[in-house]
């Protein structure tokens, strides 16, 4: 049953809570041993947080997922975990984040209460409205940086909140560009019962909006790293080189959501996708040598 348990709070997914550095990062306040200590605390609650999220997901999914061919096997659809004590694990998670929120401070609890009530919001309403629920998605990403920000006590940055939204949603569009493809290519029709928004998403008009907001995001990185006030900041211009790194990712990213339907969302695929993986790599390593050793 833990094992279980810890399979639906999905461990391999709270890569995407390394967001919550980033204001620490860019801050250049890294090697400040308090707040990179109250930053990692950020981290780890919104990990928690992150776990009792998807747990409430399948719950409120175990049925639609009894219907996918994959997300049948999941602990809670499959009867591994009964859904009783998965609720015990929701409250318990849920009240480890919320006590833990305090200690940072109420800027930091308030986000991290706006992630949760946004999350409740989507599991049981949000997720089935088209493209709002890809918005959803990305309101999550800027409220992991909110919470960062006033974990490690620096104020957070407007180009970081934006250049975030913009990816997350890039991100976002790509799942769901994928997983409309797949069921239009498996499901025959089954689209609206594993993920009730899908039966609204049209590929015509979603990958041309995928490629814009890819653009976008690379433009607005861009155009950041070329802002006379983050050269004036950092003391450099060399931070554009990270660019090339940025590119090669979305790129990649690009490349997996074209892949063919029955291979993993393109969200799971980059986590293990060396390519992806050694772009995120190179631009972490730019980004670091840049700010810190420049």
């Amino acid at each position: 049953m833990l094992i279980g348990l810890l399979r639906t709070m999905r461990p391999h997914q709270w890569v995407k809570n390394l967001v919550v550095l980033a204001p620490l990062v860019f801050a250049r306040e890294l090697f400040d041993v308090p707040a990179l200590l109250r930053a990692l605390a950020g981290f780890a609650l919104f990990c928690v947080l992150a776990g009792a999220v998807y747990v409430l997901n399948d719950l409120v999914d175990v049925e639609a997922d009894r219907e996918h061919p994959k997300k049948k096997h999941r602990p809670i659809a499959s009867g591994r975990v009964t859904e009783a004590q998965a609720k015990g694990a929701l409250v318990v998670l849920a009240t480890i984040a919320v006590v833990g929120g305090l200690a940072l401070g109420g800027a930091f609890l308030a986000a991290a209460l706006g992630y949760l009530a946004l999350n409740l919001a989507y599991s049981f309403k949000l997720k089935k409205i088209a493209y709002l629920d890809v918005l959803c998605i990305a309101g999550g990403f800027e409220l992991r940086v909110l919470g960062g920000s006033f974990a490690a006590q620096v104020p957070p940055s407007w180009y970081l909140l934006i250049v975030m939204f913009l990816a997350a949603t890039f991100l976002g569009l790509g799942k769901r560009a994928h997983e409309l493809a797949a069921m239009e290519e498996h499901a025959g029709g089954k689209a609206s019962k594993t993920r009730a928004a899908l039966g609204s998403y049209d590929l015509r008009v979603l990958m041309p909006l995928l490629y814009v907001m890819g653009v976008a995001t690379l433009v607005t990185y861009v155009v950041y790293t070329l802002d006379p006030d983050t050269i004036a900041a950092f003391g450099t211009r060399w931070l554009a080189v990270s660019v090339v790194f940025t590119t090669i990712g979305v790129g990649r990213f690009l490349h997996l959501v074209r892949r063919k339907a029955d291979a993993d969302s393109p969200t799971d695929a980059m986590l293990k996708d060396p390519p992806f993986l050694a772009s995120v790599g190179a631009w972490a390593l730019c980004v670091l040598l840049v700010l810190y050793f420049t």
